[in-house]
């Protein structure tokens, strides 16, 4: 065989190989952005509780009133009492779902997981919803620069970090016990790859992903299902409520479109719009671009920018 009908051959295998993967890829995506808003798993079948942390505002506020509208009770967890009342209050009214609420706060570390414990006990918990989080700075900023770090690192490594193990560990073994729960942790897609100026941040959130990933393999032939959510923008109040549009979600649009993915996905963007976002920059922006010097400077450049046209407002 000669050199020039190897290469054919070789070429021939490599675009066959790669056409494949394009079309597992529509297939998997097809199932889980389109099929699901069709083909739903009916939540009730984990328990008649859902527990949420971080439930007050932006996503898991969303997540405790979507699950509540499919018909389970909820367990709201957040550090404000009148906010959780005031949410709590609103589930009830209009779902009429029954609601319980812990006041804590995650940044407080081991301490708080005792008292949480004693105020799950004897519920049959179907869901948990690992949601709350916390950035150190509502912008691009090295690591030196983040304000009162000493405390600060600390409190981000404890609500973004800390609650997500200790948390799974007061709800799982119930689930082991019963063969069904779900765990939906919310990671971020700024977690998917190391993001300078987002170092600390960026670095909490890759550890969702990996823990995530990990127990979903270990606990998958017990009947649990552990997955991952990975947003992009959505309009909280750590995003400063940005405008929604198709690249930015709702968090309760976001909520709705990430629940129907469970069952298909243990790993999931939450909709098509940030998938395709994730496809896109992970095209136009590799990892050799986003590491760089350069573009680290034009970054922050950019949140300097964006800052003073804040306070010029």
């Amino acid at each position: 065989m000669l050199f020039t009908d190897v290469l054919i051959v070789t070429g021939g295998f490599t675009v066959v190989f790669y056409l494949l993967k394009l079309l597992w890829i529509c297939c998997y995506g097809l199932r889980q952005y389109f099929l699901s808003e069709f083909w739903q798993l009916d939540l009730r079948r984990y328990g008649q509780w859902a527990v949420v942390t971080g439930a007050t505002s932006g996503i898991g506020k969303a997540y405790a009133s979507e699950l509540a509208r499919r018909g389970l009770d909820v367990v709201l967890i957040s550090r404000s009492v009148d906010k959780l009342q005031m949410v709590a209050k609103e589930i009830e009214d209009k779902y009429g779902r029954k609601t319980h609420t812990i006041q804590v706060d995650f940044t407080d570390g081991q301490r708080i997981y005792s008292a949480i414990a004693a105020k799950l006990q004897g519920l049959n918990i179907g869901i948990l919803v690992n949601n709350v989080g916390m950035s150190y700075s509502d912008h691009f900023a090295y690591f030196l620069e983040i304000p009162d770090a000493e405390q600060k690192i600390t409190q981000v490594v404890n609500c973004n970090i800390l609650s997500v193990p200790q948390m799974t560990r007061l709800v799982l073994p119930d689930m082991v016990k019963r063969g069904t729960g779900l765990i939906i942790n919310i990671s971020s897609e700024v977690g998917i790859r190391p993001h300078p100026l987002l170092s600390l941040y960026s670095a909490t959130k890759i550890f969702v992903t990996y823990f995530s990933q990990c127990l979903h393999a270990e606990y998958k032939t017990k009947g649990i299902t552990v997955q991952c959510v990975a947003p992009f923008l959505v309009s909280t109040n750590m995003t400063k409520n940005v405008n929604t549009s198709f690249l930015v979600k709702s968090a309760s649009g976001y909520a709705r479109e990430a629940l129907n993915t469970v069952g298909h996905s243990s790993y999931t963007s939450g909709c098509l719009s940030h998938a395709l976002q994730n496809m896109a920059l992970s095209i136009l922006l590799p990892d050799q671009i986003l590491m760089s010097s350069f573009f680290i400077r034009k970054l922050k450049t950019f949140a300097k920018t964006s800052k003073h046209r804040k306070i010029g407002e």
